[in-house]
């Protein structure tokens, strides 16, 4: 019994070595596979062939993007609004932009959470716990940049269901998981830190309002793309704050195409949820 057991400890000791031997390579080799994984997204921009002209020709063109330096930014996509369309618009945008996320998630794309003003109410989660262990690097000089006027009115708010102003929002749309490795943030710089410390130079951005906080807040595109960040809007999962009964009195959908034809010209490209959800890689 004695020989046998030892036999047996002498197989069990000499398994272990091939399966260690074995794990670490292939652990190895599926990390390099990760950071080997690309996804190319039809993009879509604006030229303007003769400078000042204001004719811009509309350019569709794609562009490869690594996984493992790329992330989605979750832009203010909350439970409530204090302007009951823009909720209702934001719900349905939230139940289209949910699967996509899980999706992305799945496949190695970084997932930011960045609900204003809401970030209190995951305080103790463990994906914002995440991002507040990241040391702090300043950002660079920024870009001088152009930044025309917006083609759409929006300085009553634009509601176009007539509300006035309360804070209606405690945190982001439940339907968006928040789970895994995401973080969560509202801060540009902390956020920044975070990009440089997981080598990410790439993000598309979702959520709401276009004309507002999709390009004014501090983790969003005017910011990150002045501090060297290259940016994508997708553009079929945002929405404005606009109301037609300003100027240029065109209808909210306009509106909302407008600016992200502004954002197109000025900006970043834009591509459509469809095409990143068939791009990302398995």
């Amino acid at each position: 019994m004695r020989n046998l057991s030892a036999k047996f400890a002498i197989m069990m000791v000499a398994l272990i070595l091939v399966v260690e031997g074995w794990v670490a390579p292939c652990a190895q080799g599926a990390q390099d596979k990760s950071a080997q994984k690309t996804l190319t997204l039809k993009l879509r921009s604006r030229v303007e062939p003769f400078k000042g002209s204001g004719v811009w020709r509309e350019i569709n063109f794609k562009e490869r993007f690594p996984v493992h330096s790329t992330a989605i930014v979750i832009c203010d996509m909350w439970d409530k609004h204090w302007c009951s369309g823009a909720t209702a618009r934001v719900q349905v945008l939230a139940a289209k932009m949910a699967p996509l996320i899980d999706k992305a998630r799945a496949s190695g794309i970084q997932i930011i959470h960045a609900p204003s003003e809401t970030v209190d109410f995951y305080s103790q989660y463990p994906q914002r716990f995440r991002i507040l262990g990241v040391p702090v690097t300043a950002p660079p000089p920024e870009l001088d940049l152009s930044n025309p006027p917006l083609p759409i009115d929006d300085k009553d708010g634009g509601c176009d269901t007539g509300e006035s102003f309360y804070k209606a929002w405690s945190r982001e749309n439940p339907a968006i998981s928040v789970t895994g490795d995401d973080v969560v943030s509202a801060d540009g710089k902390e956020i920044y830190s975070f990009l440089v410390q997981r080598g990410i130079k790439n993000l598309l951005i979702m959520g709401v309002h276009a004309n507002m906080c999709i390009l004014g807040r501090s983790f969003a595109i005017k910011q990150m793309t002045k501090w060297g960040i290259r940016c994508v809007l997708v553009r079929d999962l945002t929405d404005a704050m606009y109301n037609p009964k300003d100027r240029p009195y065109v209808s909210h959908e306009q509106g909302t195409e407008l600016v992200i034809e502004y954002i197109e010209a000025y900006w970043c490209p834009s591509t459509l949820s469809s095409g990143l959800a068939r791009a990302l890689p398995r």
